[in-house]
């Protein structure tokens, strides 16, 4: 028998289901969320109602909030079923789910009820999952990019935003002339310094109005930085189907994701946090070591295992790990050459962690996919691939393994694996770098270097003669050999005087 998710049956869920040890009747408000999507869902929410489980501060629920049409339609998803959300963990051993109920109520998606309920004093933490594109980010400066069209059109019309800075600022500002407290920032989306990123749009936001509201801002509203990691697919019909038939509930937006959660947190929150620190969650005083770790060891192994996953013909990034050469490739190049950039952190062992990092990339249940992976590759690359090899060659250290990373990229960008079947480059610079793998590969000179992804690596020698030579090794001998003689240590490094293009 199936029932629908709603509070009525959170006594009668079966026992392949954990359900909330608290009684929702028993929280209140203390975070608003902005952004109520399938990380947030499986990430803060679940220490959230693992918290509230434990009787501990129960005054820190969550209201759910968005200004965009998929926050609206989120929302008429969840009405039906009281906020409540089936969060099914897929361990390699099994499906693990639990009734998450750490959210209560979900704002219709209208600027003026957000920013008159963030202007309650019971409001003391706004968290944000509004994706890394969200913070209106100047792609030439690396500033606020205070000139964007619908930032514009808010400064033109502050007491009507429509976007979360706007509102947030709009909302800060009452709160201060009204000699309340203002509520802290707490980004949770998966991007370095975000809390830095926050502070730098709701900031910049401010000083847009006068230079006066941008001081206040800086001076007294937190931001703390936190790194975050949880793999969560996308929910569509399989996953609705599969909580169904396996635990019996309708669920009209369940959640899949990994077993495996991390959260890392700057402890910067003046106006007081749920007691996180007792789930797991890692207070710290700088978040930026393990967001390095993070980004190198992990998100640098994903851009590691997508490009020759692809080639390749693989489709799942277990099939890929599954792959001797691929996983072999992936150790060699994380152990050699990743690992040695990130600084040490006490009491964290980096072989632990990638030896985690790989079995969480080999969960064959989680069925993440290589296309994903391989998604807005000159966002990515720019993050996870090019800081390293310049920290390496800073320090006149070997980048073989990672000049072959980028190479397998650039053959990537051709738009076809190794069978010739072709695929579709999803990525907002799609055209220059089909352009630019086509020069390098096809030995057309138009393009010989790309500037405004790679920064000064595009003239670097040292980089481009270790490009260049993975490319020909590519090039001559195709993505299996040449990750073959990576992994045997016979790819050779390219000699002194080789021509360099890139």
């Amino acid at each position: 028998m199936t029932q629908e998710l709603n509070n009525t049956v959170l006594t009668t869920l079966p026992s392949n289901i954990a359900r909330p040890a608290y009684h929702r009747d028993d929280l209140s408000p203390g975070i608003l969320h902005i952004g109520v999507g399938n990380f947030h869902r499986a990430h803060q929410a679940v220490y959230l109602n693992r918290l509230f489980d434990t009787g501990e501060s129960l005054d820190w629920a969550i209201i759910g909030a968005g200004l965009k049409p998929y926050d609206a339609a989120m929302r008429d998803r969840l009405a039906p079923q009281d906020w409540l959300t089936t969060v099914v963990e897929l361990a390699p051993e099994g499906l693990n789910a639990l009734v998450c109920g750490a959210m209560i109520d979900f704002l219709e998606v209208d600027p003026a009820q957000l920013v008159e309920r963030l202007c309650q004093p019971d409001i003391r933490i706004v968290s944000l999952t509004i994706t890394e594109g969200g913070y209106f980010v100047d792609p030439n400066t690396g500033g606020f990019d205070a000139a964007h069209p619908e930032i514009l059109a808010d400064l033109h019309r502050p007491d009507a935003p429509k976007t979360v800075f706007g509102a947030l600022v709009s909302a800060l500002l009452k709160r201060r002339n009204s000699s309340l407290a203002p509520f802290t920032v707490m980004s949770c989306d998966n991007l370095p310094e975000n809390g830095h990123i926050a502070r730098q749009a709701v900031a910049g936001f401010a000083r847009a109005l006068s230079n006066e509201a941008g001081d206040w801002v800086e001076e007294n509203v937190a931001f703390p930085s936190g790194m975050v990691d949880c793999i969560t697919p996308a929910t569509g019909d399989r996953e609705r189907q599969l909580v169904r038939e396996t635990f019996g509930l309708a669920d009209a937006a369940p959640v899949v994701c990994e077993p495996f959660r991390q959260w890392v947190l700057e402890d910067n929150f003046p106006t007081g946090r749920p007691a996180l620190e007792k789930v797991g969650v890692e207070f710290v005083e700088d978040v930026a070591p393990y967001e390095l770790m993070k980004l190198r060891i992990l998100n640098g192994g994903h851009a590691a295992i997508a490009y020759p996953g692809a080639l390749l013909g693989h489709h799942f990034v277990h099939d890929a790990m599954a792959d001797p050469l691929i996983q072999a490739y992936l150790k060699r190049l994380e152990k050699q050459e990743i690992l040695p950039t990130v600084p040490q952190i006490p009491g964290v062992s980096f072989e632990a962690y990638l030896d985690t990092v790989m079995e969480r990339f080999s969960n064959p249940a989680v069925g993440d996919t290589i296309p994903r992976l391989c998604l807005d590759g000159s966002n990515r690359q720019p993050k996870f691939i090019l800081p390293a090899i310049q920290d390496r060659l800073d320090r006149s250290l070997s980048i073989t393994g990672l000049a072959l990373e980028t190479a397998l990229w650039c053959r990537y960008c051709l738009g076809r694996d190794e069978q010739g079947n072709t695929h579709v480059i999803e990525d907002e610079s799609a055209d220059l770098l089909h352009a630019w793998a086509r020069s390098v590969f096809e030995g057309d000179p138009e393009l010989s270097t790309l500037p405004e992804l790679f920064g000064t690596l595009a003239t670097h020698e040292a980089f481009l003669r270790a490009f260049r030579h993975a490319v020909e090794r590519i090039r001559a001998n195709g993505v299996a050999a040449t990750l073959k003689s990576y992994v045997d240590g016979t790819f050779s490094a390219a000699a002194p005087d080789q021509k360099a293009t890139a």
